[in-house]
């Protein structure tokens, strides 16, 4: 029976949710049930796209992504595919009706990291919403189900809330990125004397993204407001602590929120939720 392999197929996309990311499976754990699985089988998806390109150096990372790309667009159109990741997204894509426009938006982004590109605000831009914005309204669909005026209404909220996540990224990651993998994503920015002007710009870039976000969350229905507000929660702070670092800090080591603050972050956001304060 099929429906065996389905469960196996969402079964390795909590896992995989698992593995990569604690603070976004604690944010689905908050979601109602029914929105858990749809949410674990997109994160999967962008999580295998992400490693492709960021952590499988020595193979022929080009390659792998074009197969993965076929093989998406071909799980979709059969509605089966015998990678369990794909599988279980095909079928959110359907139960959804999440655009095929979004995920080609996001592919077109993941090719972009495997190519030295010069970020100018345009390309910025573009990153930026096919890295983050476009998962944000992938998540959108499920919230919503099947919603339509309600989508439209809290679209353009929740590409604020995937681009400051995305941006926050950034910074958390710089160290990495820039002396490990090459890239340069904030345009106009020298990371061989990364000041901190430039790291207040940044952050003041942020602050508005979070603040125009936050006023999307308090509008989402309750079945996926208790968990995406989590998450909202666990980025500001970690967005905190890197403000509150000198940019050469931030340049020289990842920064972290340990465990015991992220469990605080999430009983703290439970009751805000509960108590009708958000």
């Amino acid at each position: 029976m099929k429906s065996l392999f389905d469960n196996l197929s969402l079964e390795v996309s909590r896992m995989t949710t698992r593995s990569y990311s604690t603070s976004f499976s604690l944010g689905i754990y908050f979601l109602h049930d029914r929105l858990r699985d749809p949410v674990y089988s997109v994160y999967g998806f962008v999580r295998v796209a992400d490693e492709i390109v960021d952590s499988f150096e020595g193979y022929d990372q080009e390659a792998l992504l074009t197969k993965f790309r076929n093989d998406t667009y071909e799980a979709i159109d059969q509605r089966i595919s015998t990678n369990p990741v794909l599988n279980s997204f095909q079928k959110v894509v359907h139960d959804f009706n999440i655009n095929l426009d979004l995920i080609d938006t996001f592919l077109k982004s993941m090719e972009m990291d495997l190519q030295k590109v010069d970020y100018n605000s345009e390309k910025y831009k573009q990153y930026i919403l096919g890295s983050a914005e476009v998962v944000g309204l992938m998540c959108l669909h499920i919230f919503t189900e099947g919603d339509h005026v309600k989508f439209e209404e809290l679209k353009p909220y929740a590409m604020k809330l995937g681009a400051a996540f995305q941006k926050v990224n950034f910074l958390r990651d710089l160290k990495d990125d820039y002396h490990v993998l090459g890239r340069t994503y904030f345009p106009g920015v020298d990371m061989t004397n990364f000041s901190a002007d430039a790291k207040k710009q940044i952050e003041k870039e942020i602050e508005e993204d979070f603040r125009i976000a936050l006023e999307g969350i308090k509008m989402l229905p309750s079945s996926s407001k208790g968990g995406v507000y989590l998450a909202y929660v666990y980025y500001q702070s970690l967005f905190k602590k890197i403000k509150r670092l000198p940019a050469q800090r931030i340049l020289s080591g990842r920064v972290r929120i340990h465990n015991g603050k992220k469990f605080g972050l999430m009983i703290n956001s439970l009751v805000e939720c509960k108590m009708n304060l958000v």
